[in-house]
């Protein structure tokens, strides 16, 4: 009983988010939370912070009008002092010629007492860089932006966003 209500409210926070309203997603964080979401783009980063994730939803919500998501499948694991979920997605957004750009996402979160602790987000980056990079040629300049991240992004090292040294 505990998993599927727990699949209930994690299916309830995308389709509010679908609305254009993600507040219920930044109040369901623990007090002490990490959200990763991987790709060197103006989405990617470590965040840690109710202001951080505010403005990156902010952010989202201009660079993707009319974002949505249709949620494929939500896996929920283990007791409420430590919950797995695993969810499975199709990340939509309307074009202005009438098509659908479409990416598919799959997440990775862990939830202690009822509270997010964790999530760490994986999608289609080259997808996702093609459309950021049609944004910008639109003149989107927000599009090619540097991360919101409270941590250092993309990590330092061999192919993580520092050059490699030649031996």
């Amino acid at each position: 009983m505990y998993h599927a209500i727990v699949a209930h409210k994690v299916r309830a926070v995308f389709a509010s988010i679908s609305r254009g309203d993600a507040w219920p997603m930044i109040d369901s964080l623990a007090p002490r939370f990490v959200y990763r979401f991987e790709g060197d783009s103006p989405i990617g980063g470590v965040r840690n912070s109710r202001e951080s994730m505010q403005l990156w939803w902010e952010r989202m919500y201009r660079l993707f009008p009319g974002l949505s998501f249709v949620v494929r499948d939500v896996l929920v694991a283990g007791a409420p002092w430590n919950t797995r979920i695993c969810t499975q997605l199709d990340f939509l957004m309307p074009l202005p010629d009438g098509r659908t750009y479409r990416n598919v996402v799959m997440q990775s979160m862990r939830m202690r007492w009822g509270r997010i602790t964790e999530i760490h987000t994986l999608e289609d980056t080259q997808r996702c860089e093609r459309l950021l990079r049609w944004q910008a040629d639109m003149g989107k300049a927000e599009a090619l932006a540097p991360p919101i991240s409270d941590a250092e992004w993309p990590q330092r090292g061999p192919f993580m966003g520092a050059q490699p040294q030649p031996a």
